[in-house]
């Protein structure tokens, strides 16, 4: 009987020393969610005092908050191709902001950011907005298995929104097919002409919506609010705008659980808070200040669920988890919902100038907060220059893989930056705008080049950083670029303007 006790014993401690080891020597599961236009001065961890939002400060008081990381553009589509491929969306033609029946933007023979962590041993995953086009030039059939798409670029496991929730089709689709599609009722799109002239638009119809649109967004209403874009047929698939959040947190927790033994890299993007904002009934009316704030709150409560998913599965210790935008904050994108009205002192790009589509600082400069129990230091600033395109080197680091001769051009390997172990800023960084303006970022200063663009976008009221001649910041004295002084610094601006060049050639 002893002899048995002690053999238990000894297994038993062979199997926990087994699988501590299997622990240690597994990789580290990825986790970035990427959230829409959320500005840099939206949460309290980056000096927000209207609003409450304690799961994304709680996130950040676990990790790093980083101040000066920034994405590619000031635009979703172009700032998403470039996460995923490492690649500056400028240098590809038909980048911009994708319509809802756009095809893949991805070319299949790009090894993605997914597609090299498959390489390494990860499942991959991506859940929520995709807006990087699906199908071939030969257009979609929605009714039909939908491809290319997420699959053929590197994703093993697909959940989208197609494109935006302000954009037709107004449908799920899930590895290839749009969910709960009934066949004798099909799904037909154009963004040319309206496919039926009968039906309800908020243009013609204006008494069926119960949010309206301030520009634009007045064709095809779905769930009470008018749409870009005409559609007709699947009713039994339109999705509900109020469950975006729940339905995604949902799908996050079922991938999670069912690879919580295997390393995964989970690309969880959200719709918040992009518009059209309707949050659940557990939001709607809670911040004060209006349908923004309260999917602000909902963004919160997401984030406060991904975290407690990866609890529930003892995951924290090995998972790197990422938070941050594809772009700056927007206050009116298209539908009245009194983000004007209600935003009080409240200000979204903090400190920064300009928001979505801008060339200036709050365009592109996001929050970025970086957490992995154990291994990145809790309660941490780090001011270091950072951009989104590096995120696919690091990673690659990371899973201990090289990356692909002839992918990932403009991307760094900077994860001792990512992790906080030091603060090296990036040697220079581009932004890109709206209209494909450039801006270039070398320590302290910020150069703009010339651009024939307008000074605002009128329906947005955001200030575009579009001049006919050149412009040059000191961020440091100056962070909210309110004081021109390329006159006064010829020499700097002619240094920039021949960095910016070869950058564009592609030899620096």
């Amino acid at each position: 009987m002893v002899n048995r006790f002690l053999l238990a014993i000894i297994l038993l401690f062979a199997a926990v020393a087994t699988n501590s080891q299997s622990v240690k020597n597994k990789k580290p599961n990825i986790i970035l969610i990427y959230t829409d236009d959320l500005g840099y001065g939206d949460l309290g961890c980056y000096g927000a005092t209207a609003i409450a939002t304690p799961n994304m400060d709680a996130l950040a008081k676990s990790g790093t908050r980083f101040t000066n990381a920034h994405t590619t553009s000031a635009t979703c589509t172009p700032s998403r191709f470039s996460l995923l491929t490492g690649k500056y969306a400028w240098r590809k033609q038909g980048t911009g902001i994708a319509p809802g029946d756009a095809s893949l933007i991805i070319p299949v023979t790009t090894t993605t950011l997914p597609g090299m962590l498959q390489k390494a041993g990860y499942h991959t995953a991506v859940i929520g907005k995709w807006h990087l086009g699906l199908g071939d030039a030969k257009g979609i059939n929605w009714n039909e298995p939908i491809k290319p798409g997420p699959k053929e670029i590197g994703f093993n496991y697909s959940f989208l929104i197609p494109a935006t929730g302000d954009r037709v089709p107004c449908v799920f689709v899930e590895n290839q097919q749009v969910i709960n599609l009934d066949k004798s009722d099909p799904i037909k799109v154009s963004y040319a002409a309206p496919l039926d002239s009968n039906a309800a638009t908020g243009k013609k119809n204006p008494e069926l919506l119960k949010m309206h649109p301030s520009h634009g967004h007045d064709m095809t209403i779905v769930n009470g609010i008018s749409r870009i874009g005409y559609m007709t047929g699947g009713t039994s698939a339109l999705w509900k705008d109020e469950d975006f959040a729940d339905v995604l947190v949902q799908k996050a927790n079922a991938y999670i659980t069912s690879q919580k033994n295997n390393p995964f890299f989970l690309y969880f993007a959200t719709h918040d808070i992009h518009v059209p904002r309707t949050a659940h009934a557990r939001f709607a009316g809670k911040s004060g200040m209006g349908p923004r704030g309260d999917v602000l709150l909902q963004l919160d409560w997401t984030v406060g669920e991904i975290m407690a998913i990866l609890k529930k599965n003892n995951l924290l210790e090995n998972t790197l988890i990422i938070f941050s935008s594809d772009n700056g904050h927007v206050i009116d994108d298209g539908y009245k919902d009194d983000a004007v009205e209600k935003l009080g002192t409240h200000k979204p790009g903090g400190i920064y100038r300009g928001g979505k589509y801008s060339a200036f600082e709050a365009g592109t400069r996001v929050p970025f907060i970086v957490s992995w129990k154990g291994k990145v230091a809790a309660g941490k600033t780090n001011d270091a220059l950072f951009s989104q395109v590096d995120l696919y080197a690091s990673f690659a680091k990371l899973a201990g893989v090289k990356v692909e001769a002839g992918q990932a051009p403009d991307s760094k390997n900077y994860l001792p930056v990512l992790l906080n172990q030091t603060k090296q800023s990036r040697e220079y960084l581009v932004e890109q705008s709206l209209n494909s303006t450039l801006s270039l970022i070398v320590g302290q200063w910020k150069y703009i080049e010339p651009s024939k663009g307008p000074k605002m976008n009128k329906d947005t009221n955001t200030e575009l950083g579009n001049l006919p001649e050149p412009q040059l910041y000191n961020l440091t004295d100056d962070p909210g670029e309110t004081k021109n002084v390329a006159a006064a610094h010829p020499e700097k601006v002619k240094e920039m303007q021949a960095l910016l060049a070869k950058i564009k050639e592609g030899s620096n």
